[in-house]
């Protein structure tokens, strides 16, 4: 089939999209696929013009656009694919509005009785005002430390832990930077489990061998430093993991991928504390996509290589209605 595949963008994860890009479109083309590359700078525009660039998606079978955060994840590009009647890999516009912002993710996974990481949502004039939120965290029942993250995007771009007053003034800060929009969340000890769920073109929706990471023990959590520049952080696939758990997490997954409406693929993303008892603390509906990401990790350990993976991808969006 001819693919389209969009990277880039004008989110702080645009070096992110265009890694995910560069190898998705070599696993489309060992897949036997005829590819073309659209990138968007990062201001958001179409690097080769918006006439040649709508000229391709017009011409092409399948868009798989591979674009992280905002512009891309947020149904910004998949309402703009939806108004030229183009199949593309993926959730549509509600699913990845929704999934990008971490609050109205929780909000529907609250109400669905589906457990969440515990935290609440600032904006607006409490930014400015550390010992407000303070007060907000204490009747919520948290207390310190606390973690601090714009309300949509990924990579953990923006993310701060917060131990006191003052971390916390600071990491407000940062994260109203790209976001005004922004979560405080309990700091949960315990295990960070990922699952990977993806649909077929029979319309099965399978979920992978979990994975657990291990970060780099020098960094102060699973940042982006620790996801992209250190050779310390481990993702162990298949985790260990007893029988009951596995199967409960595979199943939150399930429920997760349908309550927000997902499509394609999705990467789901837990704590599991002590008690045993999985928090969900977010999803990606366009996970990074190397061939080293995790998504394609768990997925090669269920047998399905990188460019298998694509191509199912790519099979079960040409199936889509347009």
């Amino acid at each position: 089939m001819k693919v389209v595949v969009i990277s880039g963008g004008a989110s702080p994860e645009h070096e992110v999209s265009l890694a995910s890009g560069r190898g998705i479109l070599e696993a489309a083309e060992q897949a036997g696929h005829e590819v073309v590359s659209l990138e968007l700078d990062a201001e958001g525009h179409w690097k080769d013009g918006n006439t040649a660039a709508i000229t391709a998606l017009l011409d092409t079978d399948v868009v798989i656009p591979a674009l992280h955060g905002e512009g891309g994840e947020d149904g910004v590009i998949q309402g703009f694919l939806d108004q030229l009647h183009v199949r593309y890999v993926g959730s549509g516009v509600a699913a990845s509005a929704v999934g990008l912002d971490k609050h109205l993710t929780k909000a529907v996974l609250r109400d669905q009785g589906i457990p969440v990481t515990p935290g609440i949502t600032v904006r607006g004039a409490d930014l400015h005002d550390a010992e407000a939120v303070v007060q907000r965290l204490k009747a919520a029942g948290l207390q310190f430390p606390v973690f601090v993250k714009p309300g949509s995007g990924g990579s953990s771009f923006g993310v701060t832990r917060a131990t006191d007053l003052q971390t916390l003034t600071a990491a407000l800060a940062t994260a109203a930077e790209l976001d005004p929009h922004v979560l405080v969340e309990q700091e949960i000890q315990g295990r960070e489990i990922d699952l990977s769920v993806m649909e077929f073109p029979d319309g099965r929706i399978e979920v992978a061998p979990a994975l657990e990471i291990h970060a780099d023990p020098d960094q102060p959590f699973f940042n982006a430093a620790a996801k992209y520049n250190s050779g310390a952080t481990k993702f162990v696939v298949p985790a260990p993991l007893d029988p009951e758990l596995a199967e409960r997490l595979k199943q939150t997954s399930l429920e997760v991928f349908d309550a927000l409406g997902c499509q394609g693929l999705a990467r789901v993303d837990f704590f599991v504390p002590a008690d045993g008892k999985p928090l969900v603390n977010e999803i990606n509906t366009f996970p990074g996509f190397t061939a080293m990401s995790q998504f394609p990790r768990m997925w090669a350990a269920a047998g399905l290589s990188y460019s298998q993976v694509i191509d199912n991808l790519v099979v079960t969006a040409a199936a889509k209605k347009v």
